[in-house]
């Protein structure tokens, strides 16, 4: 690794006019506020009238497609940075439409952008390229992911991931992002699921809660993915994460409490749960998917064991300095359910 690339220098900048895919997810609105509030003229490629709606409120500029769409190049003239967001982040059974998102799209926008002129690129990624059911315990960047993914989620991101990585070079710059249970304000992902099982009485602590896990804010993704463009090394992939990490029990019980939900007793075995689910994969396999299991060994493996990420790497090379505090995320929620 060549560090003097990584240099932290005054004089690098944010491009005047950025590309974003998946502009109309969670991560992706809360990233066009986070750009266009430092002044950079954000493009948002979108597929349906909603996505328009979506991305324009937040303050973008609407680029009509789809990561397949052959025109794409040309929505992409003039601008020297992307950020490609797009994703099927899906935990269920591996599927070939997940495959087609994740890794075929990424190919595919990644040489648009190359042909359109694009300088700078940053993959978002994700902590799942190394799942494969067992705890992940203050992970580094230089651990290779698993010969058997736990998931297709896992198993598409982690091709993506190098996919996009290997295409970096030659004025072609490419930084992989990896955040870990992304949270905070206008949260359409995490809480919301989380709500809909305490509501319906299906939430349960496996083997109590009680390992550890990091988080990131959005916020903190937002600027984490700021410091990628901006001093992340070609070739090179990053854990964005909150400051600290945290007892996954206190965490979710806590986001809870912000929505006024009491945080539920129960608690099932893992033992139980990951036979559970790994015999009803057995079941869905043989019936060609016609039947879904109620839990998948991908979900199991971000939130039955300790996931905890090592953010040295970012801290040391990008400049990364998470501004908000979870304490800080926890009152934002509460106080925009109170508004």
């Amino acid at each position: 690794m060549n560090n003097s690339t990584s240099s932290l220098s005054s004089a690098a900048s944010l491009p005047a006019r950025l590309f974003l895919t998946g502009g109309s997810g969670y991560v992706g609105r809360n990233l066009i506020r986070h750009f266009t509030a430092l002044g950079v003229d954000v493009r948002a490629l979108v597929r349906s009238a909603e996505a328009r709606r979506v991305v324009e409120a937040a303050g973008a500029r609407a680029v009509e497609g789809d990561l397949f769409s052959p025109d794409l190049r040309a929505g992409m003239a003039g601008c020297p940075a992307l950020v490609h967001a797009a994703a099927d982040t899906r935990h269920g059974l591996p599927s070939a439409a997940q495959h087609r998102t994740n890794v075929d799209g990424t190919r595919h926008v990644l040489v648009a952008a190359r042909e359109a002129g694009i300088r700078r690129v940053v993959h978002l990624s994700t902590e799942s390229v190394l799942l494969d059911g067992g705890a992940l315990v203050q992970a580094r960047e230089e651990s290779v992911p698993p010969r058997r993914p736990v998931g297709g989620y896992s198993a598409s991101k982690a091709e993506a991931e190098r996919i996009a990585l290997a295409m970096s070079g030659e004025g072609f710059d490419v930084v992989a992002v990896r955040p870990r249970f992304v949270w905070g304000r206008d949260d359409t992902t995490a809480l919301p699921q989380l709500l809909d099982a305490v509501d319906g009485g299906r939430f349960a602590w496996i083997d109590g809660g009680r390992y550890r896990t990091s988080t990131t804010h959005v916020a903190n993704l937002a600027h984490g993915i700021e410091r990628a463009l901006l001093a992340g090394v070609p070739g090179e992939s990053y854990f964005i994460t909150d400051a600290d990490d945290v007892e996954f029990r206190a965490f979710v019980g806590a986001m809870l409490a912000t929505q006024g939900r009491t945080v539920p007793d129960k608690v099932v075995p893992g033992w139980l749960v990951r036979g559970i689910a790994a015999a009803g994969e057995g079941v869905a396999r043989l019936t060609g998917g016609r039947w879904q299991p109620p839990v998948t060994r991908q979900v199991l493996a971000t939130s039955a064991v300790e996931v905890t990420l090592d953010i040295g790497k970012a801290r040391r090379e990008l400049g990364y300095a998470p501004p908000v505090s979870r304490e800080q995320g926890l009152l934002e929620l509460q106080s925009a359910r109170a508004g």
